[in-house]
């Protein structure tokens, strides 16, 4: 099959408004109508997708955000403007990718499902604490996502403020924590359902900019490991409250090079005071900031190499946190 069709089949006012964009303007070649987003490669800047009657100008296109100036676009995750309505949205192409990792002595096989990310769309659809978007089949049946753009910044860039870090533990992480129990509450929610969300990352939730509400992007990972099938996910939401409670994560090189902290503090760290996941990540915040009550800390320990107990569910996260924010400041 062709993998794209001429600018001619487009209806209007859709060929108009593709004729008229200044994205097509500054081509120096026609633009492609794809119909088939199989080979996403070779789908450019300046072209249009067109799904299920619908018809979408790639404008530019996404960045993973994890490398910072490194960054890498991610060419299967295009911007678009829809030519119909003029709206912006953002389209997630099929793309199949596995890699393996470990946790703790559990190995954890890791893969992207865009069926799981189209059936979650539409179990969270019009709900608080989720991106937003439906899911439209190409011609030859590639599933493609059509997402609400975020109106936002991500979290893990907002906490990050001219305050020193005994400030910001005493007078904004307690509004951030509350804010993190609906986040919390959302992840309760795919795995009371059976969903796992995959690929919980402090870049994964967004601040959105009207209402202050926090909600997760990104849907399409999964893993498999059927010893402990949301683990995952329970010590990805614990990396988040470290990196929120210290406001960045710490390890020993940075330890020692802080004129606050220095070998004074890193020379009382123990291997058990480290994360089981991130094994040179210091989960034990107390012994870096004493300030720390016990009551958020012990909750940081679930996470640590020298943990005995172990979250189960995320409920018992949330229970835990709700306990220490009822006694913070008494």
């Amino acid at each position: 099959m062709v993998a794209y069709a001429g600018v001619a089949t487009l209806p209007e006012p859709a060929a108009t408004n593709l004729a008229n964009h200044r994205v097509t303007r500054s081509l120096r070649r026609p633009s492609r109508v794809y119909t088939d987003t199989t080979d996403f490669t070779s789908i450019d800047y300046g072209d249009v997708i067109s799904v299920e009657d619908r018809h979408f100008l790639i404008t530019s296109y996404t960045k993973e955000g994890r490398f910072g100036v490194d960054e890498q676009i991610k060419p299967w995750v295009p911007k678009v403007v829809d030519l119909l309505t003029m709206e912006h949205f953002i389209l997630k192409l099929e793309f199949e990718e596995t890699f393996n990792m470990r946790l703790g002595q559990l190995a954890v096989t890791c893969y992207r499902s865009p069926q799981k990310e189209a059936r979650i769309l539409e179990l969270v659809r019009g709900r608080a604490h989720f991106m937003q978007g439906r899911t439209l089949v190409d011609a030859v049946g590639n599933l493609v996502r059509v997402l609400e753009p975020v109106r936002g910044n991500r979290l893990d860039k907002v906490i990050h403020t001219e305050s020193s870090h005994q400030d910001y533990f005493a007078h904004e992480l307690p509004l951030i924590l509350r804010q993190f129990l609906g986040c919390l509450q959302a992840i309760a929610f795919l795995h009371q359902n059976g969903f796992r969300h995959g690929d919980i990352r402090r870049d994964h939730v967004f601040v959105d900019r009207d209402t202050g509400l926090y909600y997760w992007i990104d849907f399409d990972y999964d893993f498999y490991l059927p010893e402990k099938p949301f683990a995952l996910d329970l010590y990805e939401l614990g990396n988040i409250l470290i990196y929120l409670t210290g406001r960045g994560d710490y390890h020993p090189r940075e330890i020692l090079a802080d004129p606050l902290l220095g070998p004074v503090v890193a020379d009382t760290l123990q291997p058990g005071d480290f994360s089981l996941l991130l094994h040179n990540r210091v989960v034990n915040l107390q012994k870096l900031f004493p300030y720390i009550p016990d009551s958020l800390n012990n909750i940081l320990l679930h996470f640590s190499a020298g943990a005995d107990v172990f979250y189960e569910r995320v409920e018992e996260i949330q229970a835990d946190l709700e306990t220490a924010l009822n006694l913070w400041g008494r």
